[in-house]
């Protein structure tokens, strides 16, 4: 079992700047697929951005060159350098946990609410 711990969300203006975080409740990023997805009002969710375990991470085009991924396996904790946030980026924000196999893990955080606003 793997619980996650979202933290670091907020109100901020647009052009502004957020970073989110994502706890771990032990070492998991050598074996799982890491990744924030977010939901919006009213749209299903979406996968912002995932890294695997070693390292290789991809972006939606919609934060591509905004947002970065990065992790610190120390911490156990995930990270969501989100940058030049644009209203449409108002979303809960969710950290998810992967592990593929001959049986599928899969973990969710609680979510962390997001809102660009001027």
């Amino acid at each position: 079992q793997v619980q996650l711990v979202e933290s670091g969300g907020g109100l901020v203006h647009p052009g502004g700047s957020l970073r989110l975080s994502c706890a771990a409740s032990r070492s998991i990023f050598s074996s799982y697929t890491m990744g924030w997805y977010r939901l919006a009002p009213g749209k299903q969710r979406t996968l912002v951005g995932v890294t695997n375990s070693r390292g290789i991470t991809n972006y939606s085009d919609s934060v591509k060159g905004r947002f970065t991924i990065s992790r610190d396996k120390a911490k156990n904790t995930m990270y969501l350098q989100m940058n030049n946030l644009k209203p449409e980026d108002t979303a809960i924000y969710y950290c998810n946990a992967v592990l593929d196999g001959s049986t599928t893990y899969n973990y969710w955080g609680q979510g962390t609410q997001v809102t660009v606003s001027s």
